[in-house]
């Protein structure tokens, strides 16, 4: 089936502001190219592992940084008791990108969105970017540094979703 999804605007990050609304501007506009990357192909292209021997695809990585944002923001910052949704803490850690074949594109995506969206909310309510989250080895970590840790996360796996998506259809882009 065609994925027409509807992709959120990809707004270019401010040239100034302060520094919480500069970091969120940014992680908004990795958000929004992982959606673009993803944007006009089939349910079964999304699944497409493009690049052998890795098990990367498209969907594999918008359901493993649903669970990254989830991770960081939700488990991490706000200290909410987080289980992964697609992998397992011990067993099958690759659960985002193996388990593949059955799971509903259009749940995938929304799903992803919500966490997007709860990670604002988060950021939003945080008193200052020095707060402080815990990791899970113990260590304290500031939500500057998830918000810069995430906007690492997804430079790395946008880089990734260019050569996926190239593979697939041809399709190069910024």
């Amino acid at each position: 089936m065609l994925r027409r999804m509807t992709v959120p605007e990809r707004i270019t990050p401010p040239q100034v502001a302060d520094e919480r609304a500069t970091l969120s501007a940014y992680l908004d506009y990795q958000r929004g190219t992982l959606e673009m990357k993803c944007s006009g192909l089939t349910d079964e292209q999304l699944r497409t592992r493009g690049v052998p021997p890795s098990s990367l695809s498209l969907l594999g990585l918008v359901r493993h940084l649903t669970d990254v944002e989830r991770s960081w923001f939700g488990r991490c910052f706000a200290r909410r008791q987080v289980r992964p949704l697609y992998s397992g803490e011990t067993d099958n850690i690759d659960g985002d990108f193996d388990d593949l074949a059955f799971p509903d594109v259009t749940h995938v995506f929304g799903t992803y969105r919500e966490a997007c969206e709860e990670s604002r909310r988060i950021v939003a309510g945080a008193g200052s970017l020095d707060d402080l989250g815990v990791r899970g080895n113990g260590s304290d970590v500031t939500l500057r540094w998830i918000m810069l840790h995430m906007l690492e996360e997804y430079a790395r796996h946008n880089g990734h979703a260019d050569f996926l998506r190239e593979r697939i259809d041809g399709v190069t882009g910024e």
